[in-house]
């Protein structure tokens, strides 16, 4: 621990108490369990809260007007603040962060060495660098130490900003400056603002050199085939690709370039509401020593935890590193994929369990980025409800979606990959009529499909999206695949497809793209 850093004083950080530099795993844990910030459960992981903000604040986020990247940035999404405006809470920031032990980490964004980010991170809290210590990637023993990182973030949680003062539209702020090469985040404790906050700086960076970024998990079998997971939150993307059978990539953020995919990061960020050893004996297994819980419920007597309780929040997370899951892929990097899944938790009950789709019809459903959001959810949802997130991570993309669409088409294209849609949410009717897909049956379909055994059967076309589904599949009954048939109400289904399809023609009408991608929406 030193008092004097002179090259934080290149992000304006004049610090006067004591600065822990890539403090190792026990002693970040130490720090965190003497200084309150969280304590140890039966596991061995840290549990933390994070207070009243469980999740990202899509508000609160906001990009700089830098005349740099101005012209570029996709503003019909993204919020903007003037450059003054960042500057001023970058000084408040700094001020505020020097004067408190800070806890500094040095790592990378980019497992593939051509393409990857130094990035430093700057904590006001121990827990917080222990996050980013297992969820970006570390130097190794032999790499010299990051003098220079591209990009700083500098996270002050208990910084708040004043909109009045401030100019910023929430008391929390997580601002990001592409000229500066900096983001300022305070007035939340939820560390996904970090990892989404660098995500965000990829997705800008990375299509400047010829490499689409991807909002998905990525694995690679026994045969050397990689394959790709596209999903919203709650659709089984992290639960799919931690396969016993293949090794794990990475479970969020990827990286397709001429050589192939990479994984952004080197850790996971699960979700864990609900979580069994039975059901995802992988990640039940990763959460020992070294992991980071948050808002999950304990027993404050025997510090064993309740994966069942949403008391705190629906939204309790599990981050650890990528190798703490059996076989992971390290370094995180694979050929190009045969395989693209797009996963969707489809609440009406209407879409097929899986699909094959043309490359136009991949480019349409990566646009729409369909799932939908069950009732009780969020507040004031009594009924299903379609969410449209485009590219499957809208809320991450600083250029317009039509730029991701179009690399991933010509991925599509030169590497003759297949692309399926798969729905892991209702058949037999919309949710409260019919019953979720049985998770054995979803493993069985994504199992055929990365094995290549949907690839020729017999198939029929979807009389409403016109995606080819197949007739038969190993380990799965024929009459689960046809979403039909599976209804009471013949006419109740066609009635809620011609519903889902007018919401996804609804949608569409944000974004100017080719007439091949429009047109390869539903066709009825």
């Amino acid at each position: 621990m030193v008092k004097t850093a002179p090259d934080l004083e290149r992000v304006g950080l004049m610090p006067t108490d004591e600065v822990h530099r890539n403090l190792s795993v026990p002693l970040l844990v130490e720090h965190s369990v003497n200084r309150g910030e969280g304590v140890l459960v039966q596991s061995g992981a840290l549990r933390t809260v994070t207070g009243d903000r469980t999740g990202r604040s899509p508000d609160a986020k906001a990009i700089a007007e830098d005349p740099e990247v101005s012209d570029e940035i996709w503003w019909i999404r993204n919020h903007k603040v003037d450059p003054e405006t960042f500057d001023r809470l970058h000084q408040r920031v700094a001020a505020y962060l020097s004067q408190r032990p800070i806890y500094v980490f040095d790592g990378f964004a980019g497992a593939d060495p051509a393409y990857r980010l130094p990035v430093r991170v700057v904590n006001e809290y121990a827990w917080h660098n222990l996050f980013v210590h297992q969820l970006f990637l570390r130097p190794s023993e032999n790499e010299p130490r990051i003098t220079e990182p591209r990009f700083t973030i500098l996270h002050a949680p208990n910084l708040t900003a004043d909109p009045a003062v401030d100019g910023t539209p929430d008391a929390a702020f997580v601002l990001l400056s592409f000229s500066k090469r900096l983001v300022l985040i305070g007035g939340t404790d939820y560390a996904g603002e970090m990892k989404k906050s660098i995500f965000t700086v990829m997705n800008y960076l990375m299509p400047h050199r010829g490499v689409l970024p991807m909002h998905c998990s990525a694995n690679i079998g026994a045969d050397g085939e990689t394959a790709l997971f596209f999903g919203l939150s709650g659709t089984g993307k992290t639960t799919l690709s931690a396969d016993p059978s293949r090794s794990l990539i990475g479970d969020d953020e990827h990286g397709w370039s001429d050589d192939g995919v990479f994984n952004f990061e080197g850790g996971c960020y699960a979700k864990c509401i609900r979580l069994s050893e039975k059901r995802e004996p992988q990640i039940w297994s990763a959460i020992r020593f070294g992991s980071v819980l948050e808002n999950v419920v304990i027993d404050e007597l025997t510090r064993a935890i309740d994966y069942d309780d949403d008391a705190i929040t629906e939204n309790t997370r599990a981050a650890y590193p990528v190798e703490f899951i059996p076989g992971a892929r390290i370094p995180g990097v694979g050929g190009h994929p045969k395989t693209v899944l797009f996963l969707t938790a489809d609440a009406f009950g209407v879409l097929p369990p899986v699909c094959r789709l043309t490359a136009e019809q991949a480019m349409y459903h990566f646009v729409s980025g369909y799932t939908a959001k069950v009732a009780g959810t969020e507040a004031g949802v009594t009924e299903p409800t379609a969410t449209f997130s485009a590219c499957f991570g809208a809320p991450f993309l600083p250029l317009p979606p039509t730029r991701y669409a179009e690399m991933l088409g010509d991925q599509i294209d030169r590497h003759d990959t297949v692309v399926y849609l798969v729905n892991t949410g209702w058949t037999g009717g919309p949710y409260g009529e019919g019953e979720r897909m049985r998770l054995r049956h979803t493993r069985a379909m994504v199992t055929a499909a990365l094995d290549g055994d949907l690839r020729n059967v017999e198939s029929t076309t979807h009389p409403v999206f016109g995606f080819a589904v197949p007739t038969q599949c190993p380990g799965v009954p024929a009459e689960v695949l046809n979403p039909r048939s599976t209804w009471a109400d013949p006419q109740a289904y066609d009635d809620k497809a011609a519903h889902l399809a007018h919401l996804f023609r609804e949608n569409f009408t944000h974004f100017d793209v080719p007439t091949k991608i429009a047109a390869a929406g539903p066709i009825t």
